[in-house]
């Protein structure tokens, strides 16, 4: 960001002390221009941000002399509010979160750890699927046998096994070395401890998917002649699409 008082805006030739220079400041976030106050920058001494404008300047400039922060400008402003004003943004509020955790505002951080998407997402759904055994890297195999099966197709399925207990997974143990058998690649989920069920867990793993841009649907898996019991208890089928 530059600084803007009377004078021409400085530029690259800014070299003196922040605390010297006007207490008005212009600011390039990404594109997008803001102008403040250096006190509202640096109203929470620890935080990154009051770092970047404490004693010699710490950030680059751009064509006009404005001081540069290489950030998403949309959710600045939501940032420049909460130090104005104290006032915690209600909305966009994963990508506001993502900005405080940058600039390391910790108050703000806290705040919006409290809202109920951020509580949500940290303490609930989070905290669950960290008792899923190997639950991202189960997410990133079911992405490579997807891709895998996506020559000349317009989908490519995946089979799943989610079993909630010890004993669903004894239970499953020889549909799955018939899978085995029959050369099916299966990625299976849990057993877990915690409170939520096989449909959130489905739930969880569709939205995680989607979250790093596929489109995927799910359905129970088809029993085939040997199993010995119902397979859509505990398989379900996975649907990869790409055109």
């Amino acid at each position: 960001m530059s600084i803007s008082s009377e004078h021409k805006p400085l530029g690259k030739q800014v070299t003196g002390s922040l605390h010297m220079l006007s207490p008005i400041v212009e600011g390039n976030v990404g594109g997008e221009m803001y102008t403040t106050t250096l006190s509202t920058l640096k109203k929470h001494p620890g935080s990154k941000l009051a770092e970047m404008f404490t004693g010699q300047p710490k950030l680059r400039t751009d064509s006009e002399g404005r001081f540069f922060i290489d950030r998403p400008g949309t959710y600045f402003k939501y940032i420049l509010e909460y130090l104005r004003s104290n006032q915690v943004p209600t909305q966009c509020i994963q990508d506001v979160y993502k900005e405080a955790l940058f600039y390391d505002i910790e108050p703000l951080i806290k705040q919006l750890e409290d809202s109920p998407q951020i509580f949500g997402e940290l303490v609930a759904r989070k905290q669950f699927l960290a008792r899923v055994p190997n639950y991202s890297e189960n997410i990133e195999l079911m992405i490579r046998i997807a891709r895998a099966e996506a020559v000349a197709s317009r989908q490519s399925s995946v089979i799943v096994c989610v079993v909630r207990t010890e004993e669903d997974a004894a239970r499953c143990q020889d549909a799955l070395n018939s899978l085995d058998t029959d050369k099916k690649s299966v990625v299976k989920f849990g057993p877990w401890k915690a409170v939520p069920s096989i449909s959130d867990l489905l739930d969880c793993i569709q939205m995680d998917v989607e979250a790093k841009g596929y489109k995927i649907t799910f359905q129970p898996h088809v029993a085939e002649k040997g199993f010995r019991f119902k397979s859509h208890d505990f398989f379900y089928k996975f649907l990869f699409t790409w055109w």
